[in-house]
């Protein structure tokens, strides 16, 4: 009693009072409920905040409605199990992250695959694969394309702005290889002094760390178009003489990625009619000087190499397809593994194949979806905000196997 008094009168400069006071006898107690003197309240409980999940096991998995309730297109069905065959040699190969399934559990379902009519392609996702939901599956979803923009691939006037392809001293590690709970946990940067650094920033390379080097591969005409195609992370360039190059994803600087809509709208400076790419593209050029320093708040820069082959190229080196493949985050969806949509944006529903990856599409039910090249995939990809639910597919022994780690009394 003492001295919790003693800590209320030091504020008021009383403290010599302390040393005098008596600890009052039970008869000068007062009761529990003293109006003039409440009984003080229990100090507050600290908790730390809950952990957020690392992969989709943590995040809690329950299994979904049968595929034939989402009355996929049959088009859809198709184009999704050609992707899927693609995406199987990967899938198979790769460590999963997301804890969903272990090796082995893809290759009835993949050895299917290879064989199965295209002209009954629902029947295959209904008949190998098992509809699960990963946490509350509430799903948020953006959109990419591969743009088309301006290019030359030696110095022009009129072409200013370098495309770099991957610097031979960008070294990337993972951290999961010192700290096993941080695998897949990627770190970049280039070894200087013999320490690892910071690689150069958006706003370093701009104003010409990497000049002199000779990693051009090529120039683009528009600087608010390459940052776009740089946010993309491959695209055509539409050479003076007609035809093309295309550039595919070659490294990223490992600096933070900061998506410049959120900023410019957190800042005022886009009303509601602005939120989608064209909004902001329009915004960047009509503000030039501040355009130019919002672009450079992204710290990321994006590497690239000529394509030459199919693509553009995903996280899984195969090729993607527009209305097919999705980014995810591979912590919570096994790269290769077939996607569920239903949002509020209906013509991002139905069945995608995750086989690209994105800097900013981290967590559970966050998805990418890609729509391919031209005007129409611009206009929906630069727009694309889609809310609603997810659910993922994967293979019935493993379904089966954390329907049993989840409750034990369905082992059957």
């Amino acid at each position: 009693m003492i001295r919790r008094l003693c800590a209320g009168l030091a504020g008021a400069a009383m403290l010599s009072a302390c040393t005098v006071v008596p600890t009052p006898g039970p008869q000068h107690r007062p009761p529990a409920h003293h109006p003039e003197r409440p009984e003080p309240a229990p100090p507050p409980v600290v908790t730390s905040p809950p952990a957020k999940p690392g992969n989709a096991a943590d995040s809690g998995v329950r299994p979904g409605p049968a595929f034939a309730s989402f009355a996929i297109n049959p088009d859809a069905a198709r184009a999704a199990l050609t992707a899927f065959r693609l995406s199987c040699p990967g899938l198979q190969r790769r460590a999963d992250q997301s804890g969903l399934t272990r090796s082995g559990d893809w290759s009835q379902a993949c050895a299917q695959a290879s064989g199965w009519p295209d002209g009954d392609a629902a029947a295959f996702f209904s008949n190998q694969l098992a509809v699960v939901q990963v946490g509350d599956g509430r799903a948020y979803a953006t959109g990419y394309y591969e743009p088309e923009i301006a290019g030359s691939r030696a110095p022009a006037p009129g072409y200013d702005t370098p495309i770099y392809k991957r610097p031979p001293d960008l070294v990337e590690g993972d951290l999961g290889d010192f700290f096993p709970e941080l695998k897949g946990k990627k770190i970049r940067g280039k070894v200087q002094g013999g320490k690892l650094v910071p690689y150069p920033d958006r706003g370093q390379i701009e104003d010409g760390a990497l000049k002199g080097r000779g990693l051009e591969i090529g120039y683009a005409a528009d600087p608010v178009e390459f940052f776009f195609l740089q946010v993309q992370g491959s695209g055509r360039l539409r050479l003076p003489d007609g035809s093309v190059m295309r550039i595919g994803y070659d490294g990223q600087n490992g600096r933070e990625y900061v998506g410049i809509g959120k900023l410019m709208r957190d800042r005022g400076l886009l009303g509601p009619g602005q939120l989608s790419m064209q909004g902001v593209m329009a915004w960047l050029r009509a503000n030039p000087a501040e355009g130019d320093a919002i672009m450079r708040e992204n710290k990321s820069w994006v590497f690239f190499r000529e394509l030459t082959g199919p693509g553009p190229i995903g996280a899984m080196n195969v090729a993607v397809t527009g209305r097919v493949t999705v980014a995810a985050d591979p912590a919570f969806v096994p790269l290769g593994a077939p996607v569920i949509l239903q949002l509020d944006r209906p013509e991002a529903n139905g069945l995608w194949v995750a086989q690209d990856t994105g800097g900013a599409i981290k967590g559970a039910n966050r998805f990418d979806t890609f729509w391919g090249a031209g005007e129409q995939a611009r206009t929906i990809a630069g727009g694309m905000s889609g809310r609603g639910q997810a659910w993922l597919l994967i293979p019935r022994a493993a379904a089966a196997r954390l329907a049993e780690q989840r409750d034990p009394a369905a082992r059957s």
